[in-house]
């Protein structure tokens, strides 16, 4: 059983991980080791921990202890579990939690775009996404819709922040992905990479130039990598410049595009890997 333990001083330093340490801090805690991040929600942990991720500590409501948190305690024998009412880690975290836990937990090295993209047949690429809400909901999609794997440009907001990872119930651990490092030149050697790797690339984005995304030749294409641009501004002009295809998805009423979240399932759907 694991160790329950409840909360009575909240400047204890095992709990800086949750209330007193950002995002950007947890991912940074053990440079150059691959840092922290918190899962939210039983069906997070859960997906999470079928992944194999290693859990840290755990923070959750008093009540849900042999209720909804049961079944993933019992797979956490050697975790400290930190438990209060929902009042106190609501004050505790500044935010009330859903579903009453939170799970700590070690990240794993990303893989290369090469294992990302081995036996892929469509995967989907997402520049400058910064929304967390937005990256979560394309997770979701891309799990649901057969994409095969995810591949993120630096400039985009982390899956496994909190609320990205809550958006997409967990199916971030479920989909393979990888970030490209800041290093490397986007637009330019991403795509560069891609090509070599033998995917045609189509950019989502509205041009004189783009074709339906029903277009016959684009369905037929063996291996595709989608690729969907930030919130607002779309896909810079140098990527769809460079990209094989510019695809459009057909608007009625007037309307002139979908958020980018909308726009992905769209997407997924029509050109997946079914």
């Amino acid at each position: 059983m694991a160790e329950i333990i409840e909360i009575h001083n909240f400047d204890a330093p095992e709990l800086d991980i949750y209330a007193r340490l950002s995002e950007v801090q947890l991912l940074r805690l053990y440079e150059p080791g691959e840092g922290v991040f918190i899962a939210e929600s039983p069906k997070v942990i859960e997906r999470a921990l079928n992944a194999g991720y290693i859990p840290i500590s755990i923070l959750m409501e008093k009540k849900h202890v042999e209720s909804e948190g049961k079944e993933i305690l019992e797979c956490c024998p050697n975790t400290p579990v930190y438990v209060a009412e929902l009042s106190v880690i609501t004050k505790l975290t500044g935010f009330q939690l859903t579903r009453g836990m939170l799970c700590a937990m070690h990240r794993q090295p990303l893989p290369s775009v090469e294992r990302v993209c081995e036996n892929a047949k469509r995967i989907a690429v997402l520049e400058n996404v910064v929304n967390p809400t937005n990256v979560g909901a394309i997770f979701r999609s891309a799990a649901a819709l057969h994409m095969d794997g995810v591949i993120l440009t630096a400039g985009c907001s982390d899956p496994l922040y909190r609320r990205s990872a809550r958006v997409s119930m967990g199916t971030v651990f479920q989909i393979p992905w990888t970030k490209l490092p800041e290093t490397s030149c986007w637009p330019e050697n991403g795509l560069s990479l891609l090509k070599q790797l033998g995917f045609k690339t189509a950019a989502m984005a509205l041009s004189e130039k783009s074709v339906g995304i029903d277009n016959e030749k684009l369905l037929k294409e063996e291996k595709l990598a989608v690729i969907l641009g930030t919130e607002g501004d779309g896909l810079a002009e140098k990527t769809i410049a460079d990209c094989d295809y510019t695809v459009k998805i057909p608007m009625s009423h007037g309307v002139d595009s979908l958020n980018v979240a909308a726009a992905s399932a769209v997407a997924f759907w029509q050109l997946g890997n079914r």
